[in-house]
């Protein structure tokens, strides 16, 4: 009967198919699979997932930081280029208001100038009427002296009476003037 048995076990053996194990084996490995998959769907599946959620919080809040940052970017950019602009007409400004400062400064240098040219010119004119003056009278006590020396030589007396002396020239002299303005 044994040997019925084992010809019968290896007859039996033989019809197995290959690719489909054992029952007992089927089990073992059934058993192992259900441990395998309840430990990673414990363990690792939720690590997995925390990793993948956080890489997807931080690619979300990248793009959010970068469209703040462009945001912000384009912000200071239009108010650089208000302060440039409110620059530009302030420089304007200031250029127009120092030529017109400067063109005052001229102006009033002008004018200064003038009026310390006509100041001169008034100085020199009253400078050279009291020089004429002074000479006119210098030459009229000279050509006096001379007239009453040469007047005493023709007469033949001496004209030294003062008072009438200065009388006789003064006279002389002023119809001389007379006759110069008449002249003109």
């Amino acid at each position: 009967m044994i040997a019925n048995l084992v010809q019968l076990a290896a007859e039996h053996a033989e019809e197995q198919n290959p690719l489909i194990p054992p029952g007992p084996e089927l089990l073992v490995g059934a058993i192992a699979f259900a441990i395998v998959f309840f430990f990673f769907w414990k363990k690792l599946l939720p690590n997995i997932n925390k990793v993948l959620e956080e890489r997807r919080e931080a690619i979300e809040g990248g793009i959010e930081k970068a469209e703040a940052a462009q945001t912000e970017a384009q912000s200071v950019l239009e108010q650089y280029k208000a302060q440039l602009a409110e620059a530009r007409h302030e420089a304007a400004r200031l250029r127009q208001e120092a030529q017109e400062q400067g063109a005052q400064l001229i102006a009033e240098m002008r004018a200064e100038g003038q009026r310390q040219r006509e100041e001169i010119v008034a100085a020199g004119h009253a400078q050279i009427e009291a020089d004429r003056k002074a000479a006119a009278q210098s030459l009229r006590q000279d050509v006096g002296q001379l007239a009453t020396d040469l007047a005493g030589k023709l007469v033949g007396e001496s004209l030294e009476d003062h008072a009438r002396q200065s009388r006789t020239i003064d006279r002389f002299l002023d119809e001389l003037e007379e006759k110069a303005e008449a002249a003109r």
